[in-house]
């Protein structure tokens, strides 16, 4: 589509607008939900802490034999680096310090960013944007698997090598895509991450790098957090592309399970999204639902009408701007 080069007075656009259109429905009967939009004034002390805790972890693990530094990855440090990242999704949104102090939130998902050990919240953001703006648009939304993808990982053997490549694909399928130019925003992230991963090198040697690293890697792919990837907007019910999940994981998740209330009100911080669900209960109740993540990643890998294909794809076009 040559979509990363698109004149100004140009937009893309597609007719199928479900969250947009849900939103103004909603709104009309419950305005009260308003008052829920804007930033979170927990949310830069919760994950503060979160990265703290990492940091003195750094210094617990690097005299710990590789097998145990590989261990404590995955089934510790690899959920706070997990969390983190859905922290920096909340944070996206311009949650933690409000719309009128942008700058700000991007900063401080550079902080949040530095226990993943690789740059990644600016460039999220930068895409993140187009998810919300053009669910399913072809060439545009590139958490849309490509056709490559849906073609070749669809066994289960190559589903589980395709879920544990999901932090590469992640990366790489933007590249791809739907290129866009490098901001100086992107190489600012990057320089302050790989500063930081300097600094724990020199202290501390190798060992709490790769804790680090290991843990972002380890907890993206075959992990039960990272099931939420998958629930989200993979079809498991013919007509419905967006799942919401209300398990205990959204304890971790910074309430990502409410994926449904989340496309309905992106404004709306992760933790008053149980508050949506509440006041608006007869939009969300009767929907499709997740009941575990650790079940949708099984029945991606073993049912054979699920893989990823399973996604609605709009067709968009190139409109000038009214």
């Amino acid at each position: 589509m040559g979509n990363s080069v698109v004149r100004k007075d140009f937009e893309w656009v597609y007719t199928d607008q479900p969250h947009s259109d849900r939103r103004k429905e909603i709104l009309a009967k419950y305005p009260e939900l308003k008052n829920l939009m804007g930033p979170d004034p927990h949310l830069k002390w919760i994950v503060s802490v979160m990265v703290l805790v990492q940091f003195v972890a750094c210094y617990f693990v690097q005299d710990l034999p590789w097998k145990w530094v590989i261990f404590w990855a995955y089934a510790f440090g690899g959920c706070i680096n997990h969390s983190l990242t859905l922290a920096i999704h909340d944070i996206s949104h311009n949650v933690a310090f409000g719309n009128k102090a942008a700058k700000w939130n991007r900063f401080f998902g550079m902080f949040a960013n530095l226990p993943i050990a690789m740059p990644y919240s600016v460039s999220f953001k930068k895409y993140h944007i187009d998810h919300h703006r053009y669910l399913g648009g072809d060439g545009l939304d590139v958490d849309i698997p490509t056709d490559f993808e849906g073609r070749f990982f669809c066994t289960p053997l190559r589903k589980i090598v395709w879920l544990f490549l999901q932090p590469l694909l992640y990366v790489l399928r933007p590249l791809y895509v739907n290129p866009k130019p490098i901001t100086q925003m992107e190489m600012f992230n990057a320089s302050i991450q790989f500063s930081f991963d300097l600094i724990m090198y020199h202290m501390w040697g190798l060992k709490p790098v790769i804790y680090l690293l290991a843990g972002s890697i380890l907890s993206m792919g075959l992990h039960p957090i990272s099931g939420h990837f998958i629930a989200e907007h993979y079809m498991f019910m013919k007509g419905y592309e967006t799942y919401s999940y209300y398990g205990p994981l959204n304890w971790l998740t910074f309430n990502v399970g409410y994926h449904m209330e989340h496309h309905d009100f992106p404004s709306i911080p992760g933790s008053k999204l149980p508050e949506v669900k509440r006041i608006a209960a007869e939009y969300y109740e009767n929907l499709p639902q997740h009941i575990s993540w650790a079940r949708v990643l099984w029945d991606f890998v073993f049912c054979d009408s699920l893989g990823p294909f399973s996604r609605v794809k709009r067709e968009c076009e190139l409109v000038k701007k009214e």
